[in-house]
């Protein structure tokens, strides 16, 4: 049995003449312990499939499943790290951290919640910085912050929507070690969100593109068959990487080209002319 499994979904927002059906016939299914990239455009509805997942919205039609049983809400079981960090500003790194471990751990005693908590603070490398609230720091050191706390709550999935979007190259290629690092440690089911190709052929063992909306449908799957741990200096030389790369981007373009020439005609609008009476 898959780990996660998502049969026939669909999802819209509005009523009437304004509905946007965003996701139509989604199937999907997930192993347990794979690092999983669905990659696409803005807008095609890749944060309404990883919400529905968490349980923050639900499907309009069909049902998700982990683990044999229905997803019918948010649950510790799964972490998710959002693009805006969804830090509490008056809270410190070690309080944004102990927040979620006090909320999914509140059997164990005060000691054994801040060693955990400490724990997952020095694993993301923010020792130094525990006590520093969110406004004291950088964008990639509240991702960090956002990651840690996803991962104390030992969810038996992580769910990544589009967590290294807004940083810079730099920090963006730090994070990107960071997560293939937790990953290869704890070996957790993964959902990565991400319109950037090659952070998606670095950390993923498949990858599944996003159809452009309205009505957005999974492509095809592409395997990721490069050894870990991958450098990627080293990908930048290797013929497989660049096959594999040019393959997704090309199925992009085309996907993104026929979405583009549906809308120009859908937006055209004929004139009325009628004939001159003889």
């Amino acid at each position: 049995m898959p780990f996660l499994q998502l049969k026939n979904v669909s999802k819209g927002f509005g009523q009437g003449p304004a509905r946007n059906e965003v996701l139509q016939h989604i199937h999907l299914s997930v192993e347990e312990g794979e690092f999983l990239a669905i990659v696409g455009f803005s807008g095609s509805g890749k944060s309404t499939l990883i919400n529905m997942i968490a349980g923050l919205i639900e499907p309009d039609e069909g049902e998700i499943l982990l683990q044999g049983k229905p997803i019918t809400g948010p649950g510790p079981d799964r972490g998710v790290v959002f693009q805006n960090y969804s830090l509490l500003p008056w809270l410190t790194v070690s309080g944004n951290v102990a927040l979620a471990v006090n909320q999914v751990f509140p059997e164990w005693s005060k000691a054994k919640r801040e060693a955990h908590v400490r724990k997952f603070v020095d694993m993301v490398h923010l020792g130094p910085a525990a006590y520093k609230r969110p406004a004291e720091l950088s964008g990639g050191m509240r991702q960090r912050v956002s990651v840690a706390r996803a991962l104390a709550m030992n969810p038996a999935m992580l769910l990544l929507d589009e967590p290294l979007g807004a940083l810079d190259a730099l920090t963006r290629a730090d994070l990107q070690d960071e997560i293939e690092n937790i990953w290869s440690t704890d070996k957790k089911t993964v959902i990565l969100i991400t319109n950037d190709v090659d952070e998606a052929i670095l950390l993923a063992d498949r990858i599944i593109p996003l159809n452009p909306g309205p009505r957005a449908t999974l492509g095809p799957d592409f395997e990721v068959k490069l050894n870990r741990p991958r450098d990627r200096t080293d990908l930048n030389l290797n013929p497989e990487f660049r096959k594999l790369r040019s393959q997704i981007i090309h199925y992009l373009s085309e996907i993104g080209e026929k979405n583009s020439l549906h809308d120009a005609i859908e937006a055209i609008t004929l004139p009325d002319i009628k004939p001159m009476a003889a």
